[in-house]
């Protein structure tokens, strides 16, 4: 596969996905043997969770109150193994991000620090609903200096517009994703970009259980995202994709 060459003011951060071993022992007090078990654990811990707690009248209470420290790494784990989809995902931000940037469902915060990291991005507000990633993300943009440049939220501001919004492996953890996409539309400024993914399928072998997979929800988000947004050409190997609005 292509490895696209970091931009020079990210080229240190790509090495080790912005120090994230390094924060994720740091914030939760964890010795590095320790540390390898429970992210190798990450994945297989959150399945298990997932077929024994989530149902979809209480995802919110799931992903806020249930989860706990048991997400932070499973995304760890998936971040460090699927380095180059992430990267290619970093490079859609360096090219598109600009001025007031939303990342909603940030999780732990790879995204985020990226858009907080280039030049013409003005600020990111970080937004997700479970307050262990906050504290998190709130820690490691600290670490790297960023905090001028991050603000926090748990839901998505009412009333207040971005020139860009991202959402990565968020919308299928939602029952009406259309929904958030409509937001999202009335949320961009008129010369703004989107850059999202999204992965409707709950796995062969059931290992996404929270995922939303109902044949009619994910045929009116295809619409939707069809008739409200144009797609925008870029060359990197990814499920990720940008759009601008259609008007």
């Amino acid at each position: 596969m292509v490895k696209h060459p970091a931009p020079a003011f990210l080229s240190d951060y790509w090495q080790n996905s912005f120090n994230l071993k390094q924060h994720l022992q740091e914030f939760l007090h964890l010795d590095s043997e320790t540390l390898e078990k429970r992210l190798a654990a990450g994945k297989e811990e959150m399945v298990e969770l997932g077929h024994k707690d989530f149902n979809w009248e209480t995802a919110r209470d799931f992903y806020r109150d249930q989860v706990g420290e048991v997400y932070l790494f499973e995304l760890g784990a998936w971040h460090l193994k699927e380095s180059q989809n992430i990267e290619n995902t970093l490079h859609l931000i360096v090219d598109y991000a600009k001025g007031r940037v939303l990342d909603f469902g940030g999780g732990i915060g790879t995204h985020a620090i990226n858009a907080a990291l280039c030049p013409q991005v003005e600020q990111v507000i970080y937004c997700d609903i479970n307050p262990i990633h906050h504290d998190f993300v709130r820690y490691r943009s600290e670490q790297m200096g960023l905090s001028h440049k991050m603000s926090f939220c748990l839901e998505m501001p009412e009333k207040e517009t971005f020139d860009t919004i991202i959402s990565f492996d968020v919308l299928e953890h939602l029952s009406d994703p259309t929904q958030q996409l409509l937001k999202f539309h009335q949320a961009l400024t008129p010369e703004g970009k989107t850059i999202l993914n999204w992965y409707f399928f709950k796995g062969f072998n059931q290992d996404y259980p929270f995922h939303i997979d109902d044949p009619q929800v994910v045929e009116t988000f295809y619409r939707t995202i069809q008739s409200k947004f144009l797609e925008i050409f870029h060359p990197y190997y990814s499920t990720s994709r940008c759009y601008r609005k259609w008007n």
